[in-house]
């Protein structure tokens, strides 16, 4: 198999072969350069049935010859009417996804369901005819790669977030499965051209956002970098023209440099080692090129690994033996120098990266490597898969795929594809930092991740019990981001009840994380997610102008509580609450659907909107009887809050003051001849009158068993709540309790009973009421 990017000097070879192939390659006396635009296989001139077969006669790899071609019979006999868009027969696209199968040495059976991967999804074939005629297997691959059949009610996008998460849970039970999808990608990249533009721009964006992350990480880096390549000429031909231009006017000079740097390498190796090992060069991809030329805004010559030399040796011993020898050989540049052996990528890639300066004043990079690792790196988990031994997944091969299961579980509630591509690209970057633990565990994250990211990749109640985080032994914020090397200390707190902040989500980068802070929210805050909930959809129907009934809110919100698996309202707004429902995505629906069941309401609130009772103009949230433009303010003696019964007072210059009708001041006055005409009748605004969210003082006194800590547990779990404090005050009681006075700022009784609820909960208070009564 041919890696574009390589300049072979020497044909590749298995580890078990590496002797004999360093022999040949040293008695080859030409040296070849790939074009930037060689694929990733050499492609037949045709993919017939008969160039499978040759293929796998050519291979030392025992294969079950009658099954394929049995498998590729029946996939003719239901292709057989049907073209693609080049207007060839469709078979010929199920025969290349396997012959590329057959380059990355996969099994029978997955060669047999890349020839009846599309049968399922495009002809009346069904799983069971597949099952009764190849086998459990075979149909179980077939079905991973199928997309989804239309469901009712889904939008497209949520049927496309659908099928990537169906690829992804077909994948954490059999790698294959991937593997399969990722060879019938190439191949409709490689024949992209023939569909329209705005097709072959959807499809390009999904192949870098979705399929090259996900074959980085498998280590299938042959795969990645033609997807790679094949995308970016259809996402920006402009720039992907320019770089072909730049490469082709220094071609020969290019090619000189990287035949001579090789022949001297060579030579300089032959004199230590015998057979010589193997080297050869390459030169960066297109899209290699335009992320640092373009993206980063480098000039071509500052790209300090577009040429390279790969040495490829038997033993690990042999990698540093060589290294030692081109740091001999050459000047090493600073900072340059990555042990990828002793620190492996997570997708298990293992090599020694150094970059040189040579006697032209040109860098380039040197890439050292044993045949496994070699192998390991083109072909990634394909390599060495279980199948083509037979035996069972290691333990090893088990945590590799671990981040499938995780991105899986991140977004299994999750109807958005943004969101979920989002995730794939932040959790399968190909950039990533290495820091450590105090105890010297190497914990490996995207670039950007915060030490939150670092907390949770820890465990899920390190995370959940932070309470601060120190980088190489300094406090830090929880913003910030962690670098390659550091040591990195979480912090953690052991009071009853703590946990994760809401503004967590904002901050740390990885899915994992977010899934897990808003998991606990979901588990441990259900009372408070249903109250944020239902604030924030009555904040976005005001905004809206929607105002339905009560009693017909579950009917009207029921295909959306359908859509989020949610049973009751309250499960919706806890949803709401701890992120698994963005309103921002459904609230276009839900007015949608306003408008056409509540026309006419609509129509008549409009008409009717001059006989609505007058109100103060402040927008305090109250309707006072009979008054019109008159400021209105809250009693500091009662101060009153949404559930209040309450009523106004007729001050002189200073509006209305509104009390609580249990207000002592109240209660005094209103039957004294001077006052009792000064009080007027008032009431609160209904969620579907009032135009704003507003927030009112309220004091609460609670008392408590002096304790150290008493008062930075309160102040906690109010944090916790997103509860404001605006002042507080304590002082000890004769019996020894304590008595704490706090002043917050709430939105109504609900949040009250709320933050009385859990306040009530902290360890040893006795009882906490309301300042006032």
């Amino acid at each position: 198999m041919e890696n574009k990017d390589m300049i072979p000097a020497a044909e590749p070879a298995p580890a078990a072969g590496a002797e004999e192939t360093a022999k040949e390659a040293d008695k080859k006396e030409e040296i070849t350069v790939a074009t930037s635009s060689s694929k990733f296989i050499p492609e037949p001139k045709a993919y017939t049935i008969d160039v499978l077969i040759q293929k796998i006669l050519d291979t030392d790899k025992q294969y079950d010859l009658s099954k394929i071609v049995s498998a590729y019979e029946l996939a003719e006999s239901y292709h057989h009417d049907q073209k693609r868009e080049s207007g060839e027969p469709y078979i010929v696209h199920p025969v290349a996804v396997a012959y590329i199968l057959l380059e990355l040495g996969m099994d029978t059976d997955t060669i047999c369901a890349a020839l009846l991967h599309d049968v399922v999804e495009d002809t009346p074939c069904t799983l069971e005819e597949l099952h009764r005629q190849f086998g459990s297997d075979v149909a179980m691959l077939v079905n991973g790669v199928t997309k989804l059949g239309k469901v009712e009610i889904f939008t497209k996008e949520e049927q496309k977030a659908e099928n990537i998460r169906k690829i992804l849970l077909a994948m954490s039970d059999d790698i294959r499965v991937i593997i399969i999808k990722l060879s019938d990608r190439l191949h409709n990249m490689r024949t992209l051209g023939f569909c329209s533009e705005n097709k072959r721009r959807t499809i390009a964006h999904e192949t870098m956002n979705i399929y090259s992350p996900i074959a980085h990480r498998l280590g299938i880096s042959s795969i990645q970098n033609e997807l790679e390549d094949l995308a970016f000429r259809y996402l920006d031909p402009f720039a992907y023209e320019e770089i072909e231009r730049q490469m082709a006017l220094r071609k020969d000079a290019r090619e000189k440099l990287v035949r001579d740097l090789v022949t001297a390498i060579k030579d300089r190796l032959a004199k230590d080692f015998d057979p010589v090992p193997c080297v050869e060069g390459r030169v960066k991809s297109n899209y290699g090129i335009y992320k640092k030329v373009y993206r980063d805004g480098k000039e071509i010559d500052q790209i300090y690994d577009r040429y390279a030399v790969r040495v490829i040796v038997n033993t690990v011993t042999e990698c540093y033996s060589v290294l030692g020898i081109i740091h001999d050989m050459f000047r090493p540049i600073p900072a340059r120098f990555k042990d990828y052996i002793s620190t492996p990528k997570p997708n298990m890639y293992q090599s020694l990266h150094t970059t040189v300066i040579g006697r032209q004043a040109i860098p380039f990079e040197v890439q050292i490597r044993t045949w496994e690792m070699h192998q390991m790196a083109e072909y990634g988990i394909a390599s060495h898969w279980k199948y083509k031994e037979g035996i069972k997944t290691s333990e090893k091969d088990d945590k590799r795929l671990a981040w499938i299961r995780r991105i899986i579980e991140s977004q299994q509630e999750s109807n958005d594809v943004e969101e979920i591509v989002r995730a794939i690209k932040n959790d399968l970057a190909p950039e990533d930092v290495f820091a450590f633990t105090p105890k010297g565990d190497m914990i490996s994250l995207p670039v950007g991740s915060t030490v939150i990211d670092f907390a949770y990749a820890i465990h899920t109640e390190v995370g959940h019990k932070m309470c601060g985080a120190k980088v190489d032994k300094k406090m830090v914020s929880y913003d910030y981001e962690i670098k390659t090397g550091e040591i990195i200390e979480i912090l953690t707190s052991n009071i009853e009840g703590h946990g994760p902040s809401r503004s967590w989500l904002n901050i740390c980068k990885t899915n994992e994380a977010k899934s897990k802070i808003r998991s606990w929210f979901k588990k441990e805050r259900r009372e408070e997610n249903i109250f944020e909930g239902r604030m924030a959809l009555e904040r976005e129907f005001r905004r809206n102008m929607i105002h339905v009934p009560e009693e017909d809110l579950e009917e009207f919100l029921s295909l959306d509580m359908k859509r989020h698996n949610c049973d009751t309202v309250d499960d919706f707004f806890a949803a709401i609450g701890y992120g698994g429902v963005q309103l921002s995505k459904v609230i276009q629906r839900l007015k949608n659907e306003y408008n056409k069941r509540y026309a006419e309401k609509i129509k008549d609130d409009n008409e009717e909107i001059i006989q609505k009772p007058k109100r103060s103009s402040s927008n305090s949230g109250v309707i006072v009887d009979g008054v019109e433009d008159c400021s209105v303010k809250f009693a500091r003696c009662c101060n009153p809050i949404p559930g209040d019964d309450i009523v106004g007072f007729i001050t002189r210059g200073h509006g209305i003051s509104i009390h609580k009708k249990d207000c002592q001041n109240y209660l005094t006055q209103r039957n004294s001849e001077a006052a009792k005409d000064r009080w007027i009748k008032a009431s609160w605004e209904t969620a579907d009158q009032s135009k704003q969210s507003s927030y009112f003082k309220v004091t609460l006194d609670i008392i408590a068993v002096d304790r150290i800590g008493l008062l930075a547990d309160v102040s906690t779990a109010l944090a916790m709540i997103n509860v404001y404090i605006y002042e507080s005050t304590s002082r000890e009681l004769k019996n020894g309790n304590a008595i704490l006075s706090v002043t917050l700022s709430i939105a109504g009784m609900d949040m009250l009973n709320t933050i009385i609820a859990k306040l009530k909960k902290i360890r040893n208070v006795i009882s906490v009421e309301r300042s006032g009564k």
